[in-house]
């Protein structure tokens, strides 16, 4: 049973991310809440998590320098990535800069065969092949409607969020190497509440963060907000353990999967019909799924 633990905490994280897509878009649309805020109250419900973790290991927390070192570069790869990725949206198509940045198991797999050392079984191997192909065709957006691609910039910071994110995987496997999950867990939600001024200092929403506080039923719209965010977090604290239990190599790109999950709550709840794309990412993922467990 051991053996298998990665794989629980790792379908825990498909789920839990995969029903935060599902309503965290449709809350920013609907609910007009600025990106800014959103990154605020996902940083603050890390902090229910951040305790849990610290009862699960009994309060103990490791505060060697190697280890803040490791928990903090997880964190800041992670929300760092996050607020390049609001800039880079803010400059660039979405239809193209999501396809891109969901790559970023790659990285992680070609880091954990290099230096880890990892490997993978005949089956794993299709299974990792047909993720990545999964990832990406529920990654792809229609973006007919965005007029005509100019600059560059937001290439930059799309390339940017794909090797953080990349690279944020890797860390997380090494860092479970000498650190327990726990920890790693509570210096990646410090990490996250300590970007906080830099997300308001970012904001360039159409209408920024004082505005939104200082307007209607603010109390109702972030409960609401947080509680859909603290399944993010919820999913980012069992990521941390399918990553001590399970090869990197095989937990990234079943990571990746989670939008699987988005398109179905949204063709059950929402009544929207999946693409031809979606319906084939999610056939690939369900393969990829049983490849990569066995």
């Amino acid at each position: 049973m051991k053996d298998k633990l990665w794989l629980l905490f790792i379908l825990i994280t498909v789920v839990t991310w995969g029903i935060w897509g599902a309503f965290s878009d449709l809350q920013m649309g609907r609910d007009g809440i600025p990106e800014t805020v959103v990154y605020i109250l996902w940083a603050l419900s890390m902090v229910p998590c951040a305790i849990v973790a610290l009862i699960i290991n009994k309060g103990k927390l490791q505060t060697d320098w190697k280890s803040i070192l490791l928990g903090c570069t997880v964190g800041l790869l992670g929300a760092g990535g996050q607020l390049v990725l609001f800039k880079a949206l803010a400059i660039g198509p979405a239809y193209i800069i999501f396809p891109f940045i969901s790559m970023s198991p790659v990285i992680v797999i070609t880091l954990a065969a290099v230096f880890l050392k990892e490997k993978a079984t005949r089956w794993q191997i299709a299974g990792i092949v047909v993720a990545l192909a999964a990832i990406l065709l529920l990654s792809i957006q229609t973006g007919g409607d965005e007029g005509p691609v100019s600059g560059w910039l937001w290439i930059v910071l799309a390339v940017l969020v794909l090797c953080a994110w990349g690279i944020q995987g890797f860390f997380m496997k090494f860092a479970n190497n000498s650190m327990d999950a726990e920890s790693i867990f509570v210096w990646m939600a410090i990490s996250g509440l300590v970007l906080i001024p830099v997300a308001w200092f970012m904001q360039s929403e159409p209408m920024n963060a004082p505005e939104f506080f200082a307007g209607a039923d603010v109390t109702a719209k972030s409960l609401k907000c947080f509680g859909i965010q603290s399944l993010n977090s919820i999913g980012a604290l069992t990521l941390v353990y399918a990553y001590r239990y399970g090869k990197a190599v095989i937990v990234s790109p079943m990571e990746g999967l989670s939008p699987m999950v988005t398109v179905l709550l949204s063709l059950i709840i929402l009544s929207v019909i999946p693409t031809p794309l979606q319906i084939g990412g999610i056939c690939c993922a369900a393969f990829a799924m049983y490849a990569l467990s066995k």
